[in-house]
């Protein structure tokens, strides 16, 4: 019943949030950060345990370990720039939030790219000549 602690972590500084807002406004912000970062922090072993399952999935079916660890460089950019645009975006600073996202779209579309090739490599190589 995890899932139980991270809510009850979230309703606990929201609330808190909520009165300090008015008189501390920085400290609120302090508090949603921390909230933010401690959620993180505990899913973290768990995303530990998601990766090992699926490399061991991937080893089982013959695929090579560069795409899988490709894409999960890809996901954990996806992950960690909505995190971090989220927090930014909770201190109001929309136009930075902004350029977080834009940064991870483009970074994962560098990452992306050897797998795009391979793919259309594969494409052509199925297509008659």
């Amino acid at each position: 019943m995890e899932i139980i602690q991270v809510v009850g972590l979230g309703l606990i500084s929201t609330i808190l949030i909520l009165i300090i807002k008015e008189q501390k406004p920085m400290f609120a912000f302090l508090l949603t950060a921390s909230t933010s970062i401690l959620i993180f922090l505990f899913l973290i072993g768990k995303i530990d345990t998601v990766i090992s399952e699926l490399e061991r999935m991937a080893e089982s079916a013959g695929v090579q370990m560069i795409y899988l660890k490709t894409i999960l460089k890809i996901i954990g950019i996806a992950y960690i720039a909505e995190f971090g645009s989220q927090i930014v975006r909770d201190s109001g600073q929309e136009s930075i939030a902004t350029k977080i996202e834009l940064a991870g779209k483009v970074l994962i579309m560098v990452l992306a790219i050897p797998i795009i090739g391979i793919i259309i490599e594969t494409v052509m190589k199925l297509l008659p000549h």
